[in-house]
């Protein structure tokens, strides 16, 4: 090809290129999805604490409610005592998990006595706050929301999402690092 025409060519080509406009989305994100799974998780929680309260209601026990999002009440308190786990300390714990029918999830026949290294290990936050919580010798009942328990998820055994727990623990030993 002659160059004369090759330049023809190109000029031809840009001339009839002419500037791209501007690239819009097809649909636009209003947020509709976003604000349903808020309503979704609204609703859900109301469901979740609507039953928690009849639980507290309907029991014989005293529930107070701690600063971390779930109540609690003494089967066993020691006055006495005035040292809870912190970082680091050796618990020895036996725990039993139940729904809010009492219907036993986990016995502690079927768990043997925990030892749990105090936020160094894995354990549901609820469990984890409310070890801090507890003295040498003394047995709480816990209610944990499920957000506080094993969550969206459960724990892909027995426990299914979206579980508010009932759990029952007993501090059997602290040892201070």
């Amino acid at each position: 090809m002659k160059p004369t025409l090759l330049f023809i060519l190109t000029c031809l080509l840009l001339v009839s290129c002419k500037p791209s406009e501007e690239r819009r989305p097809l649909s636009s994100n209003s947020g509709s999805f976003i604000d349903s799974s808020i309503e979704r998780n609204k609703q859900l929680n109301n469901r979740e604490y609507a039953q928690i309260e009849n639980y507290i209601q309907d029991s014989k026990k005293s529930f107070q409610s701690s600063e971390y999002g779930f109540w609690y009440a003494y089967n066993t308190q020691i006055e006495t005592l005035k040292q809870t786990p912190e970082f680091g300390d050796l618990v020895h714990f036996d725990y039993v998990l139940k729904t809010l029918q009492d219907q036993v999830i986990y016995p502690n026949k079927k768990k043997e006595t925990q030892l749990y290294y105090v936020d160094q290990q894995e354990l549901f936050s609820g469990l984890r706050e409310g070890l801090k919580l507890m003295k040498e010798g003394e047995s709480i009942t816990f209610i944990f929301p499920s957000q506080k328990a094993y969550g969206y998820y459960g724990d892909e055994n027995k426990i299914g999402r979206n579980v508010p727990l009932i759990c029952e623990v007993s501090l059997l030993k602290l040892t201070n690092n």
